[in-house]
């Protein structure tokens, strides 16, 4: 008798836990982490070693399918794939994280078919950490196929031109079902040059939909949720969307409504001010930035995370990345160049490949976009671990400068980038 009292007394209480969860905000990091078996939450972060001069840091996040060493680079594989590359490949690059695509995963293959396979891990055969997008660039790219209110966005499909709704709860459902190690609130997102009303109504939105999204996630001890900073170029609205995320006390922490458009000069300085305000002990994703120059001086501002289609869509148009910017190879003067593409890499493509062959085959034959792929990927993983390692040895504003140096030989050091690293204790 006392054993099934006991038993009904537990589950009770199990009750009680569930309901305070779905209500309350800041309690849901501390119970689920405590109704972890092995008593750890499904993200765990810390830092390891702190620049001296700038904002930059190296940090390792613990996740449930890999640690992520940080500063990093995440390769975008929208719809489960990394466009030219198998999941080997991705693999032999040392690369811990990949993201997808909610809005487009939940489209195709959709719901049903990820929670009868077990999510997007064992579907693409991917067994480190993936990060799901929540669906709300979506607003931004398929603007003329959207129609938001705040039940959510109603979207006609760019597949098959059927309507469907996109709420905050909805983006969980999927996301859940994706079973990414973090993902990301459903947020209303706005182009950066918007001004006016609607940069406030989508900042505030944001955060009732952040409360939404808490509520509707159903596997809190194992995915994470990150919200997303909102407030377009406007100083005043980021703090006050900052103070309230930071209230919801998350796992981590996300920098949304960048790289749309807006001056360089006031991306740096948002950027710069979002990473004050955002807790010191939890991750910053800073979304949508992906170009070299850009990463270093984020790094410096203090950002942990960085995601970019960029490497792989550029490498279809026969780009490669080098530490002088971009290399076309579709141009004559690499007819009979039989260097590699980066005499100083040492991944598959510059091992086997020369500037010559890839000439002749890019944006002609299939495979060359994935062998430029390889390359693009590496370049960017290398970049990160290369400023892990100089933070380490507290010789990142040595690095800095001279990487600033090479990228820029042939031409000045725009201003933004003098500007920021200034604001950061670097002086160019």
């Amino acid at each position: 008798m006392r054993t099934l009292l006991l038993r009904s007394v537990l589950f009770l209480q199990s009750q009680q836990v569930r309901k305070i969860v779905a209500t309350n905000c800041e309690t849901t990091t501390i119970m689920a982490s405590a109704s972890q078996p092995d008593g750890d939450p499904p993200l765990r972060y810390r830092v390891e070693a702190k620049c001296s001069t700038t904002k930059a840091r190296v940090g390792v996040m613990s996740l449930r399918h890999s640690d992520v060493d940080t500063p990093v680079f995440m390769p975008v594989g929208t719809q489960g794939t990394l466009k030219g590359l198998l999941p080997d490949q991705i693999l032999d690059l040392g690369c811990q994280i990949m993201l997808g695509n909610t809005y487009h995963l939940g489209m195709r293959p959709g719901t049903e078919v990820l929670k009868k396979v077990g999510g997007l891990h064992k579907f693409m055969g991917w067994p480190k950490a993936l990060l799901t997008d929540s669906g709300g660039f979506q607003m931004v790219s398929l603007l003329q196929l959207a129609e938001i209110t705040e039940e959510g966005v109603k979207f006609e499909s760019p597949y098959d031109k059927s309507q469907s709704m996109l709420t905050p709860e909805r983006s969980m459902e999927i996301q859940n079902a994706i079973g990414a190690d973090i993902m990301m609130q459903l947020d209303d997102v706005v182009k950066t040059t918007t001004t006016g009303p609607r940069v406030e109504e989508a900042m505030h939105r944001t955060i009732r939909w952040l409360d939404r999204s808490i509520s509707a996630h159903a596997r809190d001890d194992e995915q994470s949720i990150f919200p997303i900073v909102q407030g377009g170029l406007q100083p005043e609205l980021r703090k006050i969307c900052a103070a309230e995320l930071a209230k919801r006390n998350t796992r981590g922490y996300a920098v949304g409504g960048l790289s749309g458009g807006e001056s360089k000069d006031e991306f740096w300085k948002t950027v710069h001010l979002c990473t004050d305000l955002l807790p010191e002990n939890k991750p910053r994703y800073l979304m949508g930035v992906g170009f070299a120059a850009d990463l270093v001086v984020c790094v410096a501002l203090g950002i942990d995370m960085f995601d970019c289609v960029y490497p792989t869509r550029t490498a279809r148009f026969g780009c490669a990345l080098t530490r002088r910017g971009q290399m076309n190879l579709k141009q004559q003067s690499f007819k009979t160049d039989m260097r590699p593409i980066d005499e100083t890499c040492d991944c598959s493509t510059c091992k086997s490949y020369t500037r010559s062959y890839l000439h002749h085959i890019v944006t002609i034959e299939p495979v060359a976009c994935s062998i430029i792929s390889i390359h693009n990927v590496a370049f960017q993983l290398k970049l990160m671990n290369e400023m892990r390692e100089h933070i380490k040895a507290d010789t990142f504003p040595q690095f800095v400068e001279s990487y600033m140096k090479e990228r820029f030989s042939d031409e000045q050091i725009p201003q933004w980038i003098v500007d920021a690293l200034a604001a950061v204790n670097i002086q160019l």
